[in-house]
C-alpha cells in the first residue's frame, strides 16, 4: 500500500482520531488536537527516514561512498588548520540503531558528519551590549516554521559580531534548540546572515557535503529530536549539552535520494494540510451549530417556546453532542437554565424568595454574622442586577447575603509546626475545572489552621486571582485556605444551588468583568460577594440541585462514552502506524 493509499484508504481514521488539549483554568477554550492527522504526519516522517517512500536506482551514489569522500575532505582541512580536529566518538551500538535500512544507506554520528557543532555566547554575559541595529542576534524565540523570523530578533554591532567569533551564522547552517524549547530547528539562509546566537542554540555547521539541508533538518524534526529530548536534563528550564546533540545518531541515504524523499514529504504533508484544514472547518462548523441551538433554549421567551427548543435540539442530540466542547457547552447551558428558573416548574405553594430573604438575614443577625435588618435585594432595572429575567417568585441579591464570606491566608512558612498536621490546605492549584478539590501538597497543623483561614464541609471556595480566576468548588472535608481564594458558607441555602449559580456563565462573566490586571486578573473580595445571584424559593433549590444533578449525570455518561470512542479511534490509528512501519 502506498503512502497516498494510507492516507485515503484510512480517511475517517484520520479524522475522527480527535483528543481535548490539555489546559488548565476556566478560561480555557476547550480546543481539540487532531491526534489522527498528528499520528499521520509521524508516520510520514518514519516511513520517510526508513526508506518506505522513495525509489532507489542503480546510479545512485551509495552512502558509504559520499561519506568516505566527506572524511577525506575534512581531515584535509583538519590537516590546513582549518578546522580542529574532533574527539574519538564510541562505536554505533544496535540499541542506538535498531531497524533495518536500505543497502546502500548509512548510519553515523553528527558529529562526524559536520565540520563543527558549536553553540553561542550572550553578549551581556561577557561585558557585551545588544544594539538597536546592527547583526542580527537570535534567540530560540526567533526560529519559526523551520526558518528565522526577523521580527523577533535583537542586534549587537559588528565589533561584538567580531568579538563572538565562534557563533557567527553562515547561509547552510542548521540551528537546533538546546535549552528550554528543545528541538526547534531552522535553516539559515542568505537573507539572514549577517547574524550570531546565544547558547540556547546549537549550530552544526558543514553538512553540505553529506546532507541536503532540508533532509538533514526532517531527521532533527523527527526521530533525532525525540532522542535529544530524552536526554534532557534540569529542572525548570531543560537542556542537552552539545555532547549529546554530537552523539546522536543520523541515517545518509544517497544524495539524490534525499532530494526525492523531501519531495515525497512535501507532498504528503500538503495532503495532511488540506485533511486537517477540513477537519478543523467541520469542528467549527459543528460549534457553531452547537452555539446557535443551545441559545435558543436560554433566549426562549416562555415555557412553550422552550420545550419547543428543547424537542428540536433532542431530535439531532447524536449528531451534535460529538465532542467534549460540544457537552461541556450542554452542561453551562443547563446552569444557565437551573438559574433561570426554565429547569423545574415553580410550585405556588414554595415560600417566595423576598421571605427567604429575611429569614437569612434574622439567623445571621441571631448568630452574629449580620445585622437583624432584613437585607434588601439590589434595586431593578439595571443590566448587572439583572441580567435575565427570573419568574415572580424569585429574587435577585448580592452574593454576600446568601452567606458568610472570608479571605484565606497562608500561615507564616517559617514556623514548620504551622505545616506538621493532617488538614489539607487549599490553593488555587487544587481547585479543578470540574468543581472537585484535589490533594493538596501541604497540610495544616490545629495551631496552623488558627493562623490561616477554616473551611468546613459545604462551604464553597472561589479562585480570586490568575488563570483560573472563577473556579469554584465545594468543600467535603475541614480544611485551610490561602489567599488567593474567597469562601461562602451558605446561609439557608441549598450548597449546591449557590454552586450552580456560581459557575453560571452570568456569574463567571462578571468576575472576569470585575477583575483588574491583564497579565494576572484578581477580583477582590468585596467585589466579588457584591455580584448578583438569582435567589430561588429553598424548596425550588432542592429540586434544582436534582434536576441539575440528573442531567449531569447523563451529560458525564455521555461523555464517558465519547471519550471511550475516542480512544478507540486514537488506539486504531496508532495500530495502523504500527503496522504500516512492522
Amino acid at each position: 500500500m502506498s503512502a497516498r493509499e494510507l492516507i485515503t484508504e484510512h480517511l475517517d481514521l484520520w479524522t475522527g482520531a480527535v483528543t481535548k488539549k490539555s489546559s488548565s483554568g476556566r478560561g480555557s477554550n476547550g480546543k481539540v488536537e487532531l491526534t489522527g492527522v498528528k499520528k499521520l504526519r509521524e508516520l510520514i516522517l518514519d516511513l520517510a527516514l526508513k526508506g518506505r517512500l522513495s525509489e532507489r536506482f542503480i546510479d545512485d551514489q551509495p552512502a558509504e561512498k559520499l561519506i568516505e569522500q566527506f572524511f577525506l575532505h575534512k581531515e584535509k582541512l583538519v590537516k590546513d588548520g582549518e578546522l580542529r580536529r574532533q574527539k574519538k566518538l564510541p562505536e554505533i551500538t544496535y540499541q542506538e540503531h535498531e531497524y533495518k535500512i536500505p543497502e546502500t544507506w548509512q548510519v553515523e554520528r553528527l558529529a562526524r558528519l559536520s565540520h563543527q557543532i558549536t553553540k553561542g555566547t550572550t553578549p551581556t554575559s561577557i561585558g557585551l551590549s545588544f544594539a538597536e541595529k546592527g547583526v542580527n542576534f537570535v534567540k530560540v524565540e526567533s526560529l519559526h516554521d523551520g526558518g528565522i523570523n526577523h521580527a523577533n530578533v535583537q542586534f549587537i554591532s559588528q565589533d561584538t559580531h567580531q568579538a563572538l567569533q565562534r557563533s557567527q551564522l553562515e547561509a547552510g547552517d542548521i540551528l537546533f534548540s538546546i535549552a528550554g524549547t528543545i528541538g526547534k530547528t531552522a535553516i539559515v539562509q542568505d537573507i539572514d546572515t549577517p547574524a550570531n546566537t546565544n547558547q540556547a542554540l546549537a549550530i552544526i555547521k558543514g553538512t553540505s557535503q553529506v546532507f541536503t539541508e532540508r533532509f538533514l533538518k526532517l531527521q532533527l524534526d523527527s526521530f533525532v529530536s525525540a532522542k535529544a529530548k530524552n536526554k534532557a536534563r534540569g529542572g525548570a528550564m531543560s537542556n542537552i549539552s552539545l555532547g549529546d546533540l554530537s552523539n546522536l545518531v543520523v541515517i545518509v541515504p544517497p544524495i539524490e535520494e534525499q532530494h526525492r524523499i523531501v519531495q515525497k514529504v512535501d507532498e504528503l504533508m500538503a495532503l495532511c494540510d488540506r485533511l486537517e484544514q477540513q477537519t478543523s472547518d467541520q469542528l467549527e462548523a459543528h460549534e457553531t451549530l452547537v452555539d446557535t441551538l443551545l441559545g435558543t433554549l436560554t433566549q426562549s421567551a416562555n415555557a412553550t417556546e422552550l420545550a419547543e427548543n428543547w424537542a428540536r435540539l433532542a431530535e439531532y442530540f447524536d449528531t451534535l453532542f460529538t465532542t467534549e466542547q460540544s457537552i461541556d457547552k450542554l452542561k453551562q447551558t443547563i446552569l444557565q437554565l437551573a438559574v433561570m428558573g426554565r429547569l423545574v416548574e415553580q410550585d405556588d405553594g414554595d415560600e417566595p424568595a423576598e421571605q427567604l430573604i429575611e429569614r437569612i438575614a434574622t439567623h445571621k443577625a441571631e448568630t452574629g454574622n449580620g445585622k437583624r435588618r432584613a437585607s434588601k435585594p439590589p434595586k431593578s432595572g439595571t443590566a448587572e442586577s439583572q441580567p435575565f429575567q427570573i419568574p415572580s417568585t424569585w429574587a435577585w441579591m448580592p452574593l454576600r447575603q446568601t452567606g458568610i464570606t472570608s479571605t484565606g491566608k497562608t500561615p507564616s512558612t517559617k514556623n514548620a509546626s504551622f505545616f506538621s498536621g493532617d488538614i489539607p490546605f487549599i490553593g488555587p492549584g487544587q481547585v479543578t475545572a470540574a468543581g472537585k478539590i484535589n490533594t493538596p501538597e501541604k497540610y495544616l497543623s490545629e495551631e496552623g489552621i488558627l493562623q490561616s483561614e477554616e473551611a468546613l464541609s459545604g462551604d464553597i471556595l472561589t479562585v480570586c486571582i490568575g488563570g483560573s480566576i472563577g473556579k469554584t468548588a465545594i468543600v467535603t472535608e475541614r480544611c485551610g485556605f490561602n489567599q488567593q481564594l474567597n469562601k461562602i458558607r451558605p446561609v439557608l441555602v441549598e450548597p449546591s444551588y449557590l454552586l450552580a449559580a456560581i459557575n453560571a456563565d452570568f456569574f463567571q462573566h462578571s468576575i472576569r468583568e470585575k477583575a483588574t490586571g491583564s497579565a494576572t486578573p484578581i477580583i477582590n473580595r468585596s467585589k466579588w460577594e457584591s455580584i448578583a445571584i438569582p435567589l430561588a424559593p429553598l424548596d425550588e433549590q432542592r429540586r434544582i440541585v436534582q434536576k441539575v444533578d440528573e442531567l449531569m449525570a447523563l451529560c458525564d455518561h455521555l461523555k464517558q462514552r465519547l471519550t471511550q470512542a475516542s480512544n478507540t479511534r486514537c488506539q486504531l490509528a496508532g495500530a495502523v502506524v504500527e503496522g504500516a512501519l512492522n
